[in-house]
Formats: C-alpha cells, sequence, structure tokens
C-alpha cells in the first residue's frame, strides 16, 4: 500500500527556517515522484514542489522557489523539504503525495493536486510576523 505522511510543521517566527518530512512507505522514491503541496484557510491548494529521485530533478512553484528545497534520502524512503526564509503567507497545512512520473519534472511549468493521490494526514506550519 502507497502511504506517505508529512510531518515536522510548527511555529516559527518570520525569517525561520522548517524542514519538514515525508516518510513514503509501499513504493521506492525512483518509482513514484513526490509532491508537497499546502493548503490554507481562504487560499487555493497550491503545489510548492515536487521531486523526482530518478530524474534528480526538483520543481518549485514561484512563490517559493530559492527558499524551499526538496531533497531525498533513498536510505530511508524519506522526502525533506527545507523551508528557509518563512513568511506569514507561508502558513498553511503541508501535505505529500504521491504521482507517476510521467512528465518530466524539468519540464513542468505547474503542479496539478489530482495527479498525486496516497495523501496522508497533513502538518500545520504557521509563520508569524
Amino acid at each position: 500500500e502507497v502511504q506517505l505522511q508529512a510531518s515536522g510543521g510548527g511555529l516559527v517566527q518570520a525569517g525561520g527556517s522548517l524542514r519538514l518530512s515525508c516518510a513514503a512507505s509501499g513504493f521506492t522514491l525512483d518509482e513514484y515522484n513526490v509532491g508537497w503541496f499546502r493548503q490554507a484557510p481562504g487560499k487555493e491548494r497550491e503545489g510548492v514542489s515536487c521531486i523526482s529521485s530518478s530524474e534528480g530533478s526538483t520543481y518549485y512553484a514561484d512563490s517559493v522557489k530559492g527558499r524551499f528545497t526538496s531533497s531525498s534520502d533513498n536510505a530511508k524512503n524519506t522526502v525533506y523539504l527545507q523551508m528557509n526564509s518563512l513568511k506569514p503567507e507561508d502558513t498553511a497545512v503541508y501535505y505529500c503525495g504521491a504521482s507517476m512520473p510521467l512528465t518530466p519534472i524539468a519540464t513542468m511549468d505547474r503542479m496539478y493536486y489530482w495527479d498525486f493521490g496516497s495523501w496522508g494526514q497533513g502538518t500545520l506550519v504557521t509563520v508569524s510576523s
């Protein structure tokens, strides 16, 4: 069974950092891409990052580019999202999900949540001013 679970959220001041973890089970990271989405009240679901371990490629939304970094630890079957220079607008529940690697990440210009599945519970990130 393909399962993913995000963790590592918390409360941080603007300008601070957090590292989220996405523990994967039921598959290896070379079989599926792992994406990060976030959801905040009153806002649309936003895809923030996607990583392909097999491609060695990552995608970032413009809103987080230069501040967030996705990485993979294949030995632990875990994907990380390092979030630096956090802003209050980053406040959201963050989720990770898996997608079939049908499109090279290097060609992506946007993430679509319906391409991803096996969502676990999200982890709340709160950034204070």
